[in-house]
């Protein structure tokens, strides 16, 4: 078993209804892209972890058409809501709805192997300027959401603890936060998110070693639009 990673996938039905092309040439045809990485990489005894930022769907009805794409392709997946997600329901609903074809992570865990799979959606945090009063109670909730996801992990007896987030858990490449509190706090072993796009994000974006943590950028244009393995 392999464990791969992947986020921002964005997805608009197909054909797609808002193509990712506006934002630069290098996202023309990216889910063909993403396609095929994924065939030519994943077997159906591997692991996916999709983190966040899935379709621009609006209810989850219409988010089917992305979700169903996904579905047919290898693997067995498992995902967490992006802060564009807003077809994300409740876990009994999105599972009825696809057949119980995703696992989806939300105060809880998943199990790949001797490997426990934890996440949240996660959010801006104080360290950044972008930061705003109205972001206060989303971030401290993320924060729960995220201790409730590693803290059952570990009362299940699991030390190898993968933990995928949506937005970045340091600032600044080593910026530390309340996310990355939680992560030293669990020993988290690997951290992967998504969010970052631009050059410039990408670029700072704190990836490799850090306080004893192994971080990886997974969004997909950052990979190149390709799936990456992590295990």
């Amino acid at each position: 078993m392999k464990i791969f990673a992947i986020a921002d996938t964005h997805l608009s039905g197909q054909p797609p209804t808002k193509p990712m092309s506006v934002f630069g040439k290098h996202w023309e045809g990216h889910w063909e892209k993403i396609k095929t990485s994924w065939q030519e990489q994943v077997t159906a005894e591997d692991v996916v972890l999709i983190a966040g930022d899935i379709s621009w769907a609006m209810k989850l009805a219409d988010a089917l058409v992305d979700l169903n794409a996904i579905a047919d392709l290898p693997g067995r997946k498992i995902m967490i809501r992006g802060n564009h997600d807003y077809w994300w329901q409740t876990v009994s609903k999105m599972k009825k709805a696809t057949e119980d074809k995703f696992e989806f992570l939300n105060n809880n865990f998943s199990t790949a192997g001797q490997w426990a799979i934890c996440g949240s959606r996660g959010w801006i945090c104080p360290e950044d300027p972008l930061f705003k009063t109205p972001d206060q109670a989303i971030f401290k909730r993320e924060l729960l959401r995220v201790e409730a996801s590693l803290s059952a992990a570990r009362d299940a007896g699991f030390t190898r603890i993968i933990l995928m987030l949506h937005f970045p858990p340091l600032y600044n490449q080593q910026i530390g936060t309340g996310f990355s509190d939680l992560i030293n706090k669990y020993e988290v072993a690997i951290c992967i998110y998504g969010h970052l796009h631009s050059e410039s994000s990408i670029k700072a974006a704190a990836t490799g070693m850090i306080n004893g943590t192994f971080y990886e950028l997974v969004s997909c244009d950052a990979l190149g639009f390709t799936v990456k393995q992590i295990i």
